[in-house]
């Protein structure tokens, strides 16, 4: 049976990593699927992978005009949101010392601000039943080297889920936070390219991870189906990991 059959969901951050292994999980049961991002030629290549029925729209969700006009043709288009997999995110691993104010800027941007702005524009378009998932992160609740910036905005991310669920009280919307640890994607890719010790960082992360490796996106993907889906009917203000153990021992 498809978990989804008929439902709307908007994905953003659709065209890579955990927000497209979501967006075609979705798409295979029966969600008609809209993903965002900011780099058109991406979410073309998306399309192409999730399928048919599924539509693209390009913006930047830490610009509230993009927001509003994102919004606005998803009015247009669906008329409703059944599904917000508020899932857009990036971090820099950068140590106490050499934060810069703009990596600060660019990271609460997105992050906080561009997800907190994701979930109002949307709201409108939701009625009883609809689900939002907001992607935190084992770093909200970890200390973790120098990654502070981000593992601060998954927090904050965790705390929006409690304090929205209360908001959304009566409403029938729930909200809740999906915190995946170590995911093998071309966020984290890039992010560890960075660093110049890549493998010796992902070497470290696995060796305290209990299943003794990293996870995939598509393992993300189907713990999102069941938030998204009304087999967790009964879950708002959240938090479910996953994590291969990571955060929990």
């Amino acid at each position: 049976m498809s978990r989804l059959n008929g439902k709307i969901a908007v994905i953003t951050g659709g065209n890579s990593g955990i927000g497209l292994a979501s967006a075609i999980r979705f798409a295979q049961e029966g969600a008609q699927v809209v993903i965002v991002g900011r780099r058109q030629e991406e979410l073309d290549k998306a399309l192409d992978l999730i399928g048919p029925h599924a539509i693209a729209i390009q913006g930047d969700i830490a610009k509230l005009d993009d927001l509003e006009r994102i919004f606005a043709q998803i009015k247009a288009t669906k008329g409703r949101i059944d599904v917000l997999f508020a899932n857009a995110g990036l971090g820099d691993f950068e140590p106490i010392g050499s934060i810069t104010e703009a990596s600060f800027d660019r990271t609460f941007g997105i992050n906080v601000k561009g997800t907190l702005f994701t979930v109002q524009n949307a709201l409108p378009l939701m009625s009883a039943g609809s689900s939002i998932m907001l992607t935190g992160s084992t770093t909200g609740t970890m200390g973790t080297p120098a990654f502070s910036v981000y593992s601060a905005t998954k927090a904050a991310l965790r705390n929006f889920a409690r304090s929205w669920a209360l908001d959304l009280k009566g409403t029938g919307i729930r909200v809740n936070v999906i915190s995946p640890g170590p995911i093998s994607t071309p966020g984290l890719d890039l992010a560890l390219s960075g660093t110049g010790q890549k493998d010796a960082i992902i070497d470290d992360m696995t060796g305290q991870i209990p299943l003794g490796r990293i996870g995939q996106a598509e393992e993300v993907a189907a713990a999102a189906l069941f938030l998204a889906s009304d087999e967790s009917s009964f879950m708002t203000g959240s938090e479910m990991f996953v994590d291969g153990g990571f955060a929990q021992v």
